[in-house]
């Protein structure tokens, strides 16, 4: 891995995580699957128009058609789509904590579905992921955090393991601005119907609401899934997903730092063990 890979990888890192703060902040002053499905169409609007000037084309091969629709599906209607609600009833700290175990449900999925050879130390990264989860639920749980809001993000981590799963054929071929801008718009027609069929038009505009609106839309929007994409074909979905242990960490410190967020012993010893599940996971898949 080179050195300009590492820092892309850092840099998606941080981007990603910082997408549940930003959140946060949007769903508390305006409906939230109303909110996404209008940043989904400006995300979309702006990466098909950088593609675009870019050259490239919208003839996608039908591997990359396939990928694009699930990506938009699972990652941005029912991933993004689902954490959103459910940060209307819990912090965003515990969203990204939850979301960040998305590499162990994807090993853990290929190996029961695909039957992916897992390594011992895979197997103990798997069992870490557990027991890490198992200690921030059950103090959460007895601090009283709605169970709604916590199985919703767990789902839409499951949702994003299945697009994770399907991201190396959107990444070959080229056209990787295209796709960015396409998937956006199926999450924005989907979250679309979804909106209209359960939620009233209720914003309360401030400055706070329109500056995590905009950074929501260009940063983990467009600029971390291009981000993603380009890792992926630079150096392979197992190699791009180790920088995913540094979410637990990433995403709980924006949190604490713009919205004031407090962690409990537990909350840090269970983001601890979660990340070195994670990084275990990763580096066992790289073992030859």
């Amino acid at each position: 891995m080179d050195f300009r890979a590492i820092l892309m990888g850092l840099a998606f890192a941080l981007m990603w995580s910082s997408a549940f703060t930003s959140a946060r902040m949007i769903v508390a002053e305006a409906p939230p699957l109303t909110a996404l499905a209008l940043r989904f169409l400006i995300s979309g609007i702006i990466g098909v128009t950088i593609a675009l000037m870019m050259g490239q084309s919208w003839r996608l091969n039908r591997a990359q058609w396939r990928a694009t629709l699930i990506f938009g599906l699972c990652q941005n209607a029912l991933y993004l789509g689902m954490n959103f609600v459910a940060m209307q009833w819990i912090e965003a700290s515990l969203a990204a904590i939850i979301a960040s175990t998305m590499p162990l449900m994807v090993a853990f999925l290929g190996w029961v579905t695909f039957g992916d050879r897992v390594r011992p130390l895979g197997l103990a990264g798997l069992v870490a992921g557990v027991i890490g989860v198992a200690i921030i639920m059950g103090a959460r749980l007895s601090g009283g955090v709605d169970v709604t809001g916590m199985v919703l993000c767990f789902v839409a981590a499951l949702a994003l393991s299945v697009a994770t799963l399907s991201v190396r054929g959107a990444s070959s071929g080229g056209n990787v601005m295209m796709i960015v801008g396409l998937q956006m718009f199926v999450g924005a027609a989907l979250l679309a119907v979804a909106a209209l069929m359960f939620e009233s038009w209720t914003v309360h505009w401030s400055p706070r609401l329109l500056a995590a609106f905009a950074y929501t839309t260009l940063v983990p929007g467009v600029i971390a899934t291009w981000v993603w994409f380009w890792l992926v074909a630079r150096i392979g979905a197992v190699k791009a997903a180790t920088f995913h242990f540094l979410n637990p960490f990433f995403g709980v410190a924006v949190a604490a730092a713009l919205l004031g967020e407090r962690l409990g012993l537990m909350d840090i010893v269970g983001v601890i063990i979660i990340a070195g599940g994670i990084l275990a996971v990763q580096v066992s898949k790289q073992v030859r």
